[in-house]
């Protein structure tokens, strides 16, 4: 049966198969298009920006999530209730207190990054501060802190710099393809080989960005769910993470500083999307309905 334990090795596990397999498919796209246009130089970029793409996602991608939400440090002195709430939920939990940082901005929402435990932060938002009680402010902590420990936090990092990394090479690939294709016909040196290769590059550059994404969010969904219930379970009472989620779901402010790359770090979908939608339009949901996650969460307090 699988535990928090599991869980936790195998965002390890997968964290490092998908630094790999994005690696690989840079290299495979860099190997594509220095055979069609005669050029190692192509491979050997590609292969060092493969290398560089690695190192980012891992080291730095905490550092980045943090820039692009503009996030600012928290000391102690300046939110000592804030602090007080998250250390005494990090002793509970077995974790090192993260640091805190607070994005000034009137939408409710939260989201933890960091590479470990050891250099974890939450960031919650002014709006979230200003309108959730002091239980409710439990719950969405105790969320988060789940997500550090059960090791999704550099799971979702790396995703984040992948996937907007991934997102750039596929569109340089593509207008590649097209300059390249024009090139050769203009010099009317078309071959099949060529063409193959051309229609090979094209198909990768347009399935690479939708594989990403879709890797992206199944991750997201399913994360959610667990760090719910292992956040109910830290604070024994789920109604504070269920009302939470509740307010936070049904405030009409939208973050200003969000893109879709970072999207599945929230904790509840930041870009505040309110029809009612279809099976195949949930599939592409960075997050599970708010409706559900609050059923659950207060099935457990019957």
């Amino acid at each position: 049966m699988a535990t928090l334990y599991t869980h936790a090795s195998q965002n390890i596990f997968k964290t490092w198969l998908l630094i790999l397999v994005f690696s690989l498919l840079v290299i495979f796209l860099g190997w594509i298009f220095s055979y069609y246009w005669q050029s190692p130089a192509i491979l050997i970029f590609a292969t060092l920006f493969s290398i560089l793409t690695a190192s980012i996602s891992y080291w730095g991608s905490d550092k980045i999530i943090l820039a692009t939400s503009h996030a600012r440090l928290v000391t102690h002195e300046q939110n000592p209730d804030l602090y007080n709430i998250v250390e005494n939920l990090s002793i509970t939990a077995g974790l090192p207190a993260p640091k805190i940082y607070i994005i000034e901005d009137p939408a409710m929402n939260a989201f933890a990054t960091g590479r470990n435990k050891e250099n974890a932060m939450i960031v919650f938002t002014r709006g979230i501060l200003n309108k959730l009680n002091k239980v409710e402010l439990e719950g969405v902590a105790a969320h988060e802190l789940s997500h550090i420990g059960n090791k999704d936090i550099l799971l979702s990092g790396a995703v984040v710099v992948l996937v907007g990394l991934v997102s750039i090479a596929s569109q340089m690939s593509l207008r590649m393809s097209f300059f390249g294709g024009r090139k050769r016909s203009d010099d009317n040196n078309n071959n099949q080989l060529g063409a193959i290769l051309a229609l090979i590059s094209l198909i990768a550059a347009i399935l690479a960005p939708i594989a990403a994404t879709l890797l992206q969010l199944a991750i997201s969904r399913k994360r959610e769910f667990l760090a719910d219930a292992s956040g109910a379970l830290l604070t024994r009472y789920p109604e504070g993470l269920a009302s939470a989620l509740e307010k936070i779901s049904n405030d009409s402010n939208r973050l200003r500083f969000v893109n879709p790359s970072t999207a599945h770090l929230y904790i509840e979908n930041p870009f505040k999307e309110k029809q009612k939608m279809s099976w195949f339009v949930k599939l592409f949901m960075t997050h599970p309905p708010a409706e559900e996650r609050i059923k659950i969460l207060r099935e457990m307090s019957v």
